[in-house]
């Protein structure tokens, strides 16, 4: 992250608090939220909006109207899913559910809010948005069968990798056909590339997987089934990377997207684990990184 002041630093290790703790004690942190009255369940994360308060007074570029988004936008969430509780106990998936997903995949793939972030800390924004999310869905509307678990079981490994070595001959053939993958050699230090295979899979892959894989995909089977949902959620992975690499619509890149998020999401079903899939999506990520 550029810009990593002492501030900064701070601020990225406090939006990472709430990641953690839902990662590693999610039930627990579920169940004391549960204890709480409603109005302060709802009311909390308001505080989500110290992040940009923080970095926005640093950087000299607060504005009011900003601080009332992200005071209010984690509020409505946290509302709106106690309502989806209260409205659809068997978790089958209700229309508030859908709008706020819609909601904050297009407000990070279109970049609604970036404005408001220095640059090069933009971010933030994004983790701040799966901050309120994990709050609401695991917090408030205790949505189950997520995988959402930074206890990294040796099954993680065993089907990331499995994944990755089928998604490998489908993604080459056609990468190469489309002119897309350009091979070159590229040999990174051995801590330089592990430093970077870490920094893909805690702020790339496991955001993406959480929200395509744990939320989408985990609500879209309830409705439709299991290859349905599957197919649908890759879908959509595919065309959150329609402006990635490219100032027109990537035809390219939104299909090798949906080819991969069809194994990624094999990967998280396979036992309901989102390290999985993100250990998939970090391989090929990162082999991306060095070698295409």
């Amino acid at each position: 992250m550029q810009n990593a002041t002492p501030v900064v630093i701070a601020v990225l290790a406090a939006e990472l608090v709430p990641a953690a703790a839902f990662g590693f004690a999610a039930e627990r942190v579920a169940t004391v939220v549960g204890r709480w009255p409603l109005a302060l369940r709802v009311a909390l994360p308001a505080l989500l909006s110290v992040p940009y308060v923080v970095i926005a007074a640093t950087q000299h570029m607060f504005h009011w109207r900003w601080f009332a988004l992200y005071a209010a936008l984690p509020v409505l969430i946290g509302w709106l899913l106690a309502r989806a509780a209260r409205a659809d106990p068997e978790q089958r998936g209700n229309w508030r559910d859908a709008l706020i997903l819609l909601a904050l995949g297009l407000a990070v793939d279109l970049r609604w809010f970036d404005i408001a972030w220095p640059a090069g800390l933009r971010g933030l924004n994004n983790l701040l948005l799966v901050d309120a999310g994990l709050y609401g869905f695991l917090g408030i509307r205790r949505l189950s069968g997520t995988g959402f678990d930074f206890h990294l079981h040796w099954s993680d490994w065993k089907t990331g990798l499995r994944e990755l070595l089928f998604f490998a001959p489908a993604v080459l053939v056609v990468g190469l056909a489309l002119g897309f993958l350009h091979p070159h050699v590229n040999r990174p230090a051995v801590g330089k590339a592990a430093l970077t295979w870490v920094g893909i899979f805690v702020f790339v892959a496991v955001l993406e997987e959480l929200f395509f894989r744990a939320w989408v995909q985990n609500l879209l089977e309830r409705r439709l089934g299991r290859r349905s949902a599957l197919v649908i959620a890759s879908v959509l992975f595919g065309l959150s990377h329609f402006n990635k690499r490219s100032a027109h619509f990537n035809w390219r890149y939104v299909l090798l997207a949906t080819i991969a998020g069809i194994f990624y999401g094999r990967a998280w079903r396979e036992n309901r684990r989102v390290p999985a899939s993100a250990i998939t999506h970090t391989c090929v990520d990162w082999l991306w990184s060095w070698w295409f």
